[in-house]
């Protein structure tokens, strides 16, 4: 059985075909500058590749675009769409109404549409690779949705409230949300199979580190809390954005700077972070590389980014009095030998030792800490594709 997953973004499309049968990536691709001029890059698994340039007005040329690069190219993977039994959707923003994933129709579809002012420059852009979808193939192939939110659905509400007056959180919905939670589960459902213990009977603390950061604490096989709040902003610095502030600072700079509620929205979302403060890049490397020639700013961004995170993670394993193990993933989270260590250093105060070696390796499955450790710590790479394969197979199984 094969599945197709589908990330849309407002201007691209990123897919991979998997083959359920033994979860086998058969070919993934990425069209790009749809809605300007567009262009398709496609690689099979056995490392052909196919890549062109096409004219994408919209999301549906972008997908015929995908068909004949997986029918008919020379990097071709299946005859036809007919062999494939479901597509599956990211979708960022579930809200309180899409506790897990289901199947698309028309009432799911106007459902995630209301819920775009949560997710404004994500949800828009994900229902026009469904649209897409039904335009192409029509109601053959069915769809699902798998939300980003849907895995931290079972914060309390002591964790997922905020202290503003109640009134905001009937009218409009405004509370803790969280976000990366299909990797979240992901990481934290393969942790307990290599501990080879039920997720249920594990303190966990899953670190999605990258350009965009979460870090969960997962606790009796649910999530208890999360970094990111009513939208992706919240929680530490990140690549640009900047993370939990005072209020009062950003009303403050808009009283002082003239600064309208979307000029403050875009030095937040796209102008802090990392950048704000290194002045370098949002990109990790090209940061510990300036750090590493004697950039100070770049040494602080790191140090406050790094601190963060470790008060994130100190606070979780509070929260749940105690913890079992602790997995990093995502671009950082995996390729940062010195993050990782930084955090493991400052956490010897519950027993908590990495083996330096196993930690050096990068972007691979890895136990990092000693047999001495209380306290598990792992490297596993996400696989966000993989889980929403996973979800759709088990719903048209149903």
């Amino acid at each position: 059985m094969k599945i197709f997953v589908v990330n849309a973004g407002s201007s691209s499309l990123k897919y991979q075909l998997i083959d359920m049968e033994n979860e086998k990536v058969l070919a993934k691709g990425l069209c790009e500058r749809i809605g300007v001029s567009g262009a398709i890059s496609h690689k099979a698994a056995d490392g052909r590749n196919y890549s062109a340039e096409t004219p994408m007005p919209t999301h549906s040329e972008a997908f015929e675009a995908v068909v004949y690069a997986l029918t008919k190219s020379e990097a071709k993977v299946i005859d036809s769409f007919d062999e494939i039994s479901a597509i599956g959707h990211r979708i960022v923003q579930g809200g309180s109404i899409f506790k897990e994933s289901c199947l698309i129709d028309s009432e799911v579809i106007d459902k995630i549409e209301q819920l775009s002012e949560l997710a404004p420059l994500h949800n828009p852009a994900n229902l026009l690779g469904v649209r897409a979808c039904i335009k192409i193939f029509g109601e053959k192939i069915p769809q699902v949705a798998v939300f980003d939110t849907s895995f931290h659905q079972t914060m309390p509400p002591k964790a997922y409230m905020y202290p503003l007056p109640y009134e905001y959180f009937e009218k409009y919905g405004v509370r803790k949300y969280g976000a990366h939670g299909t990797s979240h589960r992901f990481v934290s459902d393969r942790l307990a199979d290599i501990e080879g213990k039920a997720k249920k009977d594990l303190k966990i603390i899953t670190c999605h580190l990258g350009n965009g950061c979460s870090i969960t604490a997962i606790k009796d096989g649910a999530c208890l809390d999360t970094s990111m709040g009513f939208t992706p902003l919240d929680g530490f610095m990140m690549g640009t954005r900047s993370g939990t502030i005072d209020p009062s600072a950003l009303t403050y700079l808009a009283e002082k700077e003239n600064l309208s509620p979307a000029d403050v929205n875009r030095i937040c979302n796209k102008e802090s972070g990392m950048l704000g403060i290194s002045g370098v890049s949002n990109d990790n490397r090209d940061i510990c590389a300036a750090a590493e020639g004697g950039n100070k700013r770049a040494q602080l961004a790191i140090e406050m980014q790094r601190y963060e995170i470790l008060k994130f993670v100190g606070s979780y394993i509070a929260a749940m009095n105690g913890v079992d193990a602790i997995a990093f993933t995502g671009g950082i989270g995996e390729n940062d030998p010195d993050l990782r260590k930084y955090v493991c250093d400052n956490l010897t105060f519950i027993g908590v030792e990495i083996d330096d070696e196993m930690n050096k390796l990068r972007g691979k499955e890895v136990k990092i800490s000693t047999d001495a450790s209380r306290v598990n710590v792992y490297v596993i790479p996400t696989n966000e594709e993989l889980a929403i394969a996973r979800d759709t197979l088990e719903i048209i199984s149903k």
